[in-house]
């Protein structure tokens, strides 16, 4: 972990397993050739990439946008580019400080690049009467393996408050829960990024009552938990697996559910490296 400029603490990035990557894009083109639908994909960068100019000089790191480059010229998914809109407001709060994740406003910015490739609306920033902070407290996870106990906290928000008539059904053990959209329960808590869907789960069933709009799987890690809000209003339902912990048939789940569109959502540092992806090779 590196101590950079304005007190932010960002993880070094070193050069992946090359036959790691390969091998998880062929999975990802083997889906997309069996899925029967359109299969959406976009790689998260990290601060490293986008705040870059943070790092102390001539800290050693690989090149994470040469990666997606080279990732999305292999990939058969329709890509969206969620790197160019984050570099794009690299000088706003894009990412925590303290933590690998994206913040709300940097989802929203994915939410920009997604809307775009689906056709989607994508409402303006200024338009989210409810956007508004629910911790000043946040230390995350770059922070605890730090030692750099003296950085400020961060601040964490919301931008959709849960919309009445939503319903998220859990399945922590393989069986159903009641799930929430914000455990703000977290909050109390060390893990205040898991406010987000509750933390890691292996499965969410999110069914939004837009009985109109179409249905959407998410294949991805924790970074899409702050990003799922915005998408309550564009489709019925929302399925999210994370197949770090999803161990049951995706290609049972795919004809059991006839989605409309799925969407493949990683960090790049978890795709890279994630050995679990081999079950999208349906």
């Amino acid at each position: 972990v590196y101590f950079c400029d304005k007190d932010t603490l960002i993880s070094r990035f070193d050069q992946p397993d090359q036959k790691r990557v390969d091998t998880n894009v062929g999975y990802v083109n083997q889906f997309v050739a069996n899925a029967g639908v359109p299969v959406y994909m976009s790689l998260i960068p990290g601060a490293v990439s986008i705040w870059a100019d943070r790092l102390p000089e001539g800290a050693p790191n690989a090149d994470q946008k040469a990666v997606i480059d080279s990732i999305q010229g292999a990939s058969d998914a329709i890509w969206y580019d969620s790197y160019q809109q984050l570099w794009d407001h690299r000088d706003e709060d894009v990412f925590y400080r303290t933590d690998h994740h994206w913040t709300s406003l940097g989802a929203y910015y994915g939410l920009s690049a997604l809307a775009e490739s689906m056709g989607l609306p994508c409402p303006a920033l200024d338009s989210y009467a409810d956007r508004h902070v629910v911790s000043e407290e946040f230390y995350g996870t770059t922070w605890s393996s730090s030692g750099f106990s003296w950085v400020d906290p961060d601040t964490m928000e919301i931008f959709v408050n849960a919309p009445e008539g939503l319903k998220v059904t859990s399945y922590p053990q393989g069986s159903p829960v009641e799930g929430k959209l914000y455990d703000f329960s977290f909050l109390e808590k060390k893990d205040k990024y898991s406010m987000f869907m509750g933390g890691n789960c292996p499965m969410h069933v999110i069914e939004t009552g837009n009985e109109d709009k179409p249905s959407l799987l998410i294949l991805r890690d924790s970074y899409t938990d702050s990003l799922i809000p915005f998408l309550l209003d564009d489709f019925s339902e929302i399925h999210v697996l994370d197949l770090r912990y999803y161990r049951a048939s995706l290609k049972a789940y795919m004809e059991q559910n006839n989605f409309d569109n799925v969407l493949v959502c990683y960090s790049v540092s978890n795709f890279c490296s994630d050995s679990n992806i081999f079950l999208l090779g349906m």
